[in-house]
C-alpha cells in the first residue's frame, strides 16, 4: 500500500495526456503547459494522480517528465495507476512517481481538501 496522505490534502487529478476535448493537438500544448506552471507555483500539491492516457505522461520520453520529475522532488507525492500501465504495455517505461492501485487513489481523493481535474 501507498504511503497515503494525511486528509485535507491539495490533490490533482489527470485522466489523459491532453488537456479538454476537441483539438489534440491543442489538448497536448494545453496539458505540457499545466504541468509546467504547476511545477512553478509556490503552492504546489500534496498528491498528483495520472490514470487512463494520463499515465503517458510519466513515463520515459515524455515531454513533461522533467517538471513532474522537478514536482516530485519538491514533496509532491506522484502516484500512477498500475492497471493503466499494465493495459498499455508501458510498465517497462515508467519514470517517475510510484506504481499505485484504485484502492489508493480512491482513498487518496475521498479525503481530499482540493481535488482539481484539468
Amino acid at each position: 500500500m501507498t504511503n497515503i496522505v494525511k486528509s485535507g490534502s491539495f490533490v490533482v487529478v489527470i485522466s489523459s495526456d491532453k488537456m479538454g476535448r476537441g483539438n489534440d493537438e491543442l489538448g497536448t500544448l494545453l496539458i505540457k503547459s499545466f504541468l509546467h506552471a504547476m511545477a512553478g507555483q509556490a503552492q504546489k500539491p500534496d498528491v498528483m494522480i495520472f490514470y487512463n492516457t494520463g499515465v503517458w505522461l510519466t513515463v520515459r520520453d515524455s515531454d513533461v517528465l522533467e517538471d513532474l520529475k522537478l514536482l516530485e522532488n519538491k514533496g509532491v507525492q506522484i502516484l500512477v495507476c498500475g492497471t493503466c500501465l499494465n493495459y498499455f504495455e508501458i510498465n517497462d517505461k515508467h519514470a517517475v512517481g510510484v506504481v499505485s492501485n484504485m484502492y489508493d487513489i480512491v482513498e487518496i481523493m475521498s479525503r481530499a481538501r482540493q481535488l482539481l481535474v484539468p
